[in-house]
């Protein structure tokens, strides 16, 4: 990817964000992010508001142009499909372990998670901490082919230690860097990369 194509990519998966979160995403300094963002901005790709920066609809019709331009050499590694292959059986898993963080089963039906019953949280905090464990091979595997997806790993490890430390808004809050808005963001940047579809 070039710059330009780049941090409209971090804008695509940050929805809304600052130049500072956007420049995290893809690995280039904060100065050069937002550089890059108000020429977008100057041309019509992003429009911004309220310190963020969202894509146009004429900026994301170019961005999701780009990519088969950008990515063919990651499409056509074995290596990183076979990786993310493995990433979205690990998904899978994730996906059932948040829904059981956020909601709980009471006398047959399913009711939001107060968080009062510490054996509950604990045990579905373990099984995040298992699925992640497991999860660092794959991620090592799709930073092999893409450097910095690292970044992803360093922001899960964050979010878990935080979590375990009893701060249980890491788990799921969607207003920080918890583990599944991390975790989703990875997801999506991999979707983009691959010219793939998120299944709902």
């Amino acid at each position: 990817m070039n710059e330009m194509h780049l941090a409209l990519h971090g804008v695509a998966i940050k929805k809304h964000a600052p130049a500072a979160a956007v420049a995290a995403v893809v690995g280039l300094s904060a100065e050069r992010t937002e550089a890059l963002l108000k020429d977008a901005a100057a041309s019509g790709r992003l429009m911004e508001a309220q310190g963020g920066y969202a894509l146009t609809p004429a900026g994301r019709m170019i961005l999701d142009n780009q990519y088969s331009r950008f990515c063919d050499a990651l499409r056509e590694d074995a290596a990183f499909i076979k990786a993310y292959e493995r990433f979205e059986r690990v998904n899978v898993e994730l996906k059932q372990i948040i829904t059981d963080w956020q909601t709980m089963d009471v006398g047959g039906q399913k009711v939001r998670n107060d968080h009062a019953n510490a054996d509950y949280d604990g045990a579905v905090l373990d099984r995040l901490g298992d699925v992640h464990e497991r999860f660092e091979s794959v991620l090592a595997q799709l930073v092999k082919s893409l450097p910095r997806l690292a970044r992803y790993g360093r922001a899960l490890e964050h979010a878990l230690e935080q979590a375990e430390a009893g701060k249980i808004e890491w788990v799921s809050e969607v207003r920080i860097e918890s583990y599944h808005t991390v975790w989703f963001e990875l997801h999506e940047d991999l979707l983009r990369v691959l010219g793939r579809v998120r299944e709902e």
